[in-house]
């Protein structure tokens, strides 16, 4: 796992005994999104998307934390072997994180924050679950709130498909505890870029591994539901029997890191 040193601005790689406390940050991607190999190109800071690492470094060190992980930077995408890895870690990575910062970058005030892009994208599903703390900040960076505020939990749920009566899913998560059904609709309005990630966003939510296989498309989601079937008995997964993916626009960004008609989350 790669963390970025919230000072220095240079990542580091730990190993699962050796992972210190650290920050995450949850967000849509955008246009000129630094990649891991960008961290050693001085023209890095020319990138639109760098801005967000600073503040989110800055933000991760005024909370006592000396290192974030962000997943434009933090994943090696030219492996194959290690963004696999990734995908079927990135719930586990979520909830050990100390504080999760939700950036929407497309919003000013917390009046209007759902109509973010961020409540509509496949991978940000398991990002807002899988943190016990997470909070929301607008395009410049102030503070909109956190997931438990009294005031934006009604316009959480309403946003994400989830009763009020079982707003306690958003501190409380375990996939266990939850029907098939009941996770499967909280993702039904999520898009994703690439037809396969509809599937792989959803691994942590079911707690799900399996391998990644791009290039397979709606295959993907066929093997999500068989592993489902095979490691649960919960037959409400047959609720959802005229499920069809949809492609969305190829200009779509990613996070991080989406029906009966699921589209699928950009990555």
């Amino acid at each position: 796992m790669y963390l970025l040193h919230t000072k220095r601005l240079e990542l580091q790689q730990f190993f699962d005994d050796q992972i210190p406390p650290y920050a995450i940050l949850s967000h849509t991607w955008g246009k000129e999104e630094p990649r891991l190999q960008d961290m050693h190109n001085d023209n890095i800071k020319r990138l639109h998307g760098y801005k967000k690492i600073e503040h989110a470094a800055k933000q991760a060190a005024q909370d006592g934390l000396e290192f974030v992980w962000i997943d434009t930077i933090c994943i090696d995408k030219t492996s194959s072997a290690e963004l696999s890895e990734a995908i079927n870690s990135m719930f586990r990575w979520y909830a050990q994180s100390r504080v999760c910062y939700a950036y929407l970058e497309d919003v000013e005030r917390s009046a209007n924050f759902t109509e973010s892009r961020w409540f509509t994208r496949g991978f940000t599903l398991q990002e807002l679950l899988a943190p016990k703390q997470l909070v929301f900040y607008n395009k410049r960076w102030d503070w909109l709130g956190e997931k438990t505020t009294e005031y934006l939990v009604p316009k959480i749920c309403m946003a994400c498909g989830i009763f009020i009566e079982d707003q306690h899913v958003l501190t409380d998560f375990q996939p266990g505890k939850w029907s098939v059904a009941t996770r499967m609709s909280w993702a039904s309005t999520r898009q994703t870029t690439r037809r396969e990630d509809i599937a792989y966003c959803l691994l942590g939510i079911f707690n799900i591994n399996m391998p990644l296989l791009y290039g397979e498309g709606d295959r993907a989601f066929f093997r999500l539901q068989e592993e489902i079937m095979r490691v649960s008995d919960d037959r409400s997964l047959f609720a959802w029997p005229s499920l069809r993916i949809r492609k969305t626009s190829n200009t779509g960004e990613t996070s991080g890191h989406s029906e009966p008609e699921i589209r699928k989350p950009a990555w």
